[in-house]
């Protein structure tokens, strides 16, 4: 099928006997060999339905068969294995296949560029997700940081607290030991001034008993003048007689 530089093949089911652009059976899928890697198109049911019925596959359409796995699936299944291993083996297969097309094709000038252009956005791709990957690191470092912050905070204020509740606790003690203390203060004070009061007062005795004492001397001393006056007196009375006497003696 196609036009003149643009094949394009189809797989069919047809006898054998029929010319091979001529009638056939069934449509079993399309091959395009121009994109790279070559795409193929089948319908793995009805090829399962028309090799079990003997149809025997041309070489091209064999090596299709082989490389999409169709041909290891039908012989698994012959061996009596389990879906799963069956698709296992089948995915397994066809990756194998897909990788040597990969490293067959020829690079291009075109291929290249889109090659480049597929490097390009997928380095985009990797940043934008380290990006976000970052940011969302740094938030949740911010946020740990904050919630830190937030407890330490927290522990703070609880220390000042305490520390608050120990100074109050403090100048309660002080308090009630001082008021303990002025009692016992003014205890002393009182007796301090019962002291002090008898100190003053023996002083003043002290001085009292001085003057007295001067007032005995004098009133002794005015006594003995007043008695040592008279015997003066009489001495002073007989000295004439004395002097008459002796003048008369002297005669």
């Amino acid at each position: 099928m196609g036009r003149k530089k643009l094949p394009l093949w189809t797989i069919v089911a047809a006898d054998s006997r029929r010319a091979r652009d001529g009638r056939y059976i069934e449509k079993l899928g399309n091959y395009n060999p121009l994109v790279k890697p070559s795409a193929v198109d089948l319908n793995v049911e009805r090829i399962h339905y028309w090799l079990s019925h003997g149809a025997q596959p041309s070489d091209t359409v064999r090596n299709l068969l082989s490389r999409e796995g169709i041909l290891l699936e039908r012989h698994l299944r012959l061996k009596g294995k389990s879906e799963a291993e069956i698709l296992q083996a089948v995915t397994e297969h066809r990756e194998r296949h897909a990788a040597k097309r990969a490293a067959s094709v020829k690079e291009t000038a075109q291929t290249r560029r889109q090659k480049a252009l597929d490097e390009e956005k997928k380095l985009v791709v990797r940043q934008e997700a380290d990006r976000a990957k970052r940011r969302a690191e740094e938030q949740e470092k911010a946020k740990e940081e904050a919630e830190a912050a937030k407890k330490k905070l927290v522990q703070e204020r609880v220390e000042a607290e305490k520390a608050a509740a120990a100074v109050a606790a403090e100048k309660e003690q002080d308090a009630a030991a001082s008021a303990e203390a002025e009692p016992a203060e003014a205890a002393e004070a009182t007796s301090a001034g019962k002291a002090d009061s008898t100190e003053e007062e023996a002083p003043e005795a002290a001085v009292e008993e001085p003057a007295e004492a001067a007032e005995a001397t004098s009133a002794g001393k005015a006594d003995s003048t007043e008695e040592e006056a008279p015997e003066a007196a009489s001495a002073e009375d007989d000295a004439p007689e004395k002097k008459a006497e002796k003048k008369k003696t002297e005669k």
